[in-house]
Parts: structure tokens; sequence; C-alpha cells
């Protein structure tokens, strides 16, 4: 006789149980395939997606076999199996796999099993995932940005039921989300209860490695487990794709390479090898593609069909350290996106024929962000000529104004309030560069500060802002001072339409550029 899978289950469980009771079987009792079985414990997330391939992640509670099904269908039907890494502690249990192959598929439904290890029958439960590919023709694109996740002491609160803005942004259908950095907040613990101004309560779900700031690989990697709980992130995540970024509360608070802390937080003080630490969790917890020639390297392109590529920016591993920034010397401690990087993207941006050219910019490059008397972005509240980390955006503009290189759009976060900038030579010091926007968006689920004050060096106008009322500041999410940011490209007229919104889905503004 043919049984299923799931009746031999019932039958061998009826069997041992049977076995048990007539004490034919010893203590403790047989270990059957069915409690042997893996679980997904996080959801599935896909990312770094390129025509045909994608990052397809994943983790099982318990060493395993990841095991995929692709189909171009939600039923599976002749779906493609592949066996994907092994899931162990050294990664934490999680797994990704760089999927290729993939032709011009449009949508792609993808499904995650665990199998384990020298049993295959004890399979888990299917996880499943859905993603739309990047397109080789025109067509319309959607996609949406922000970032900070979980900050200044605001976590999942169950009373709101947990970070509301992420199904607010499924709703809206984005073919892909570029996470603008702080991912985390390692260096944010929660407190189970915060009293709010009115009197109120705001009550965070809390884990052990939320109860600290993070030092060792095990709390870095569970401060992403953490967000991971709430049920809107993970519905999210397995139906659009991320391109993740890092800021600095990945690893602790404006760090730079070569830090020393001053927190008797910390009992590790050298930010580098708590960087090393954080960076290995990001890596095990984030769907970003790792290459042997560069296994940590993040900034990379991503293209979008004909009218559309991203440059995705790493504005932290690089720099020098926080300083006056004042450096007549681009080569004396002035170290922004360094050499290299700079290059590549000067190059890309001059390369690409893609309509619309998309700087995915973890921190902004007109507002003045503070470091205590430092400055930890490019900007350093001197209106004149560029200096200090001024200068290599001032190299950047000025040579692709040369090469007469159009529609740039910088999109980025980091600041917890919402805004669109635009930068022009008749406002700037340095005039030597081609007129552009910023859109700036976030927190996604953390406290609301703002707004800032803006450096004249490059000449940005505060077109729109949204932000707390003079006075208020760290505000909670249930204030409705969250933000995302909507993107919009129209195949047929090329235009782009950028859409600043807040948790409810509300429009707060919205700007259409033609190309030129």
């Amino acid at each position: 006789m043919s049984l299923s899978r799931r009746r031999f289950l019932s039958h061998s469980l009826h069997a041992g149980a049977a076995l048990g009771a007539t004490g034919l079987l010893g203590a403790p009792a047989i270990v059957l395939a069915e409690s042997r079985r893996p679980t997904v414990t996080h959801g599935v997330m896909s990312g770094d997606i390129l025509p045909g391939r994608a990052m397809l992640w994943s983790r099982s509670d318990r060493p395993a076999q990841m095991v995929l099904e692709l189909a171009d269908n939600p039923d599976f039907r002749q779906a493609r199996r592949l066996t994907g890494p092994t899931a162990l502690p050294i990664d934490d249990f999680t797994t990704k796999l760089d999927v290729t192959g993939l032709g011009d598929t449009e949508s792609l439904y993808y499904r995650v099993r665990y199998a384990a290890l020298g049993d295959e029958r004890a399979l888990s439960e299917p996880a499943v995932g859905r993603l739309r590919l990047p397109p080789t023709r025109s067509r319309n694109v959607r996609f949406v940005w922000s970032g900070d996740t979980v900050g200044q002491g605001w976590g999942i609160n169950p009373d709101l039921g947990g970070m509301r803005i992420y199904e607010t942004t499924r709703q809206v259908r984005p073919d892909f989300f570029i996470h603008s950095g702080d991912t985390i907040y390692a260096d944010g613990p929660l407190e189970e209860r915060v009293t709010l101004d009115d009197g109120s309560t705001w009550r965070n779900i809390v884990t052990p490695a939320k109860a600290k700031v993070a030092e060792s690989l095990a709390e870095y990697r569970g401060q992403y487990a953490y967000n991971l709980l709430d049920d809107n992130l993970r519905r999210f995540n397995a139906e659009v794709p991320m391109l993740a970024q890092w800021d600095d509360h990945e690893t602790v608070n404006n760090w730079y390479p070569g830090e020393l802390l001053d927190d008797p937080r910390y009992t590790e003080k050298n930010v580098s090898l708590l960087n090393a630490r954080a960076r290995r969790a990001f890596m095990d917890y984030m769907p970003v593609r790792q290459t042997p020639d560069a296994p940590e390297r993040l900034y990379r392109r991503f293209s979008y069909g004909p009218d559309l590529e991203i440059f995705r920016l790493d504005m932290r591993s690089y720099r020098d350290a926080n300083s006056a920034n004042l450096q007549a010397n681009p080569g004396s401690g002035a170290a922004f996106l360094g050499d290299a990087q700079l290059q590549w993207l000067l190059d890309g941006l001059r390369q690409s024929r893609a309509t619309w050219k998309i700087v995915a910019s973890d921190m902004p490059l007109g507002l003045v962000v503070k470091d205590g008397e430092r400055y930890e972005a490019v900007a350093n509240a001197e209106p004149g000529q560029p200096l200090g980390r001024e200068q290599e955006i001032a190299r950047l503009l000025e040579a692709l104004h040369r090469a007469n290189v159009q529609n740039i759009v910088w999109l980025t976060a980091d600041v917890h309030y919402t805004a669109a900038h635009h930068y022009s030579p008749e406002r700037a010091s340095f005039q030597n560069f081609t007129p552009f926007w910023e859109f700036v968006s976030g927190p996604l689920n953390a406290g609301t500060f703002g707004p800032g004050e803006l450096d004249a060096t490059f000449g940005p106008e505060a077109v729109f802002t949204k932000a707390p009322p003079s006075g208020q500041a760290n505000l909670p999410p249930s204030a409705g001072y969250q933000f995302f940011g909507q993107v919009d490209l129209d195949a047929e007229s090329r235009e782009l339409t950028v859409t600043l919104k807040d948790t409810a889905g509300t429009a707060l503004f919205e700007k259409r550029l033609a190309p030129a």
C-alpha cells in the first residue's frame, strides 16, 4: 500500500505509542522522524537582486540542510528543487543561497524547508516567499526606502500591533526595498516599560540580547533575531527583496575605524573588534551577496531595467576619524567614501546607461550631523568652499558635471525625520555641479528628531520637512512621526515620482521628476 508522508508519520506515531504502552520499548521512548523535524525560525528573505539572480535567506532552529523549491507560479507546479547550505551553529543556523539561472522569470515564488541531517524524511514545515525580479525591458517599477529600526528604546510594542509601518509599506506592493542603514540598534538596550509624557505606558518585548549593549558575536546576532520576532517585518521580508545598507548603530553610535570607546557600558573598548563581530552578524542575518574577492564589501550597483540603476554606498567603513571636518587637503584625515569607493561611484555613474541613477546613501550630504564637538556626516556647518569630507563630494559632483551625467537622485535616512532637499549651484558656495534632489526618510521604528541645519556649501534648500514640533525630541512611534519614501518609475514617460509617506500611508509630499 502506498502511504502519504503525513499518513506514514501518523501511523508511526500510533505504533510507537502502542509499543511504549506494552513495554516493548524502554525509556527514553524512540525518537521518531516527526520529533526530529527542524523549524524555520524567522521566516524568509530575499535581497541583492539582479536580472535572473537573487539571494535567498532563512534560518533553522538546529543543524539541518536547506532545501529550496522555485517556481513561476504560487502552486509550485514544475518547481525547480535546489539543495542549499547546511545550517550550523557557526553561522547561528542561518543559511543563504545565491540563486542564478532564473532567466526572464518576472515573478519568482520560493519555498524553504530544512531537512534533519541524517534523516531526509524529517522536513520542516515550509516557509514561502515571493519576489519580482528586475526587468530586462522597460516597465513600471515601484520601490521604497527608509531606515532606523528599533532605536532610542522603542522596540516591538505588542499593544500597537508591533512595527506597523512595515505592513503599511508592504501594502504598496513595492518591487524592492532599500534599507538605508541602522538596520538594528546594537547600542540601544530596551526596557520593558517606558512612561510617556502623557502618562501612558509604552511596552516593549524584551529578549536577553536587547537587555544590554551588544559586544559578543552572539549578542550582535541577537539584535537581528529580535527584529525578526515582529510579524509585520517577517511578512514584509517574505514579499519584498531588500538592498541592505549599514551605518553606525549596527556596531555602536557614530563609530569610525580605529576608535577606542569611552563608554562605561562596554567591557570591550576596541571598536574595530566590535565592528568585526557586528559585520559578521550583519552578513549572517541579511540577504546580501558576498564575493570571494571582497566578502565584506557592501557598495554595489543593481540594474533594474533600462531606466533605473541603484548605487548602494557604504559611508561607514572607509572614513577617517570624526573631526572638526575642516581639513584643507582631502588626504589629511578627511576620507569619507575613500578613494576606491569614490572612483567606483564616479565610474559607475558615468558609464551607466540607465535613465535614472539612484544613489542609496546612508547619510545625507547637506545636513549637519554632529558627534559632540565633531562632525559625523559630510557637512561641517561652514557655508564656504568645500573643506574636510565635503571635498570628496565636490570632486564627485564636479566630475559628473563635466561628463554631463544627468538624472541623479540621492536617497537617504539617518536623521529621523523626512524631507526633500534641492541642491543648486545658484545658492551654493561651490558651484561646479548639476542641480539634483536628495530625499530623506525614516525612521521606521525609532525615536523621531529634527529638523536639522543645512550647510550652504552645495546650496541645499529644504523644499519640504516633516519633523516633531519645536522642543520635542525622541518621540515614540505611537506619536505618528515614522516615515518611508516611495519611488515610482513610469515606463512610458520615464518620469520618476518620489512620495514621502507616514505610518498610515498618507502622502505628505510628492515630487514628479522628468528626465533631462
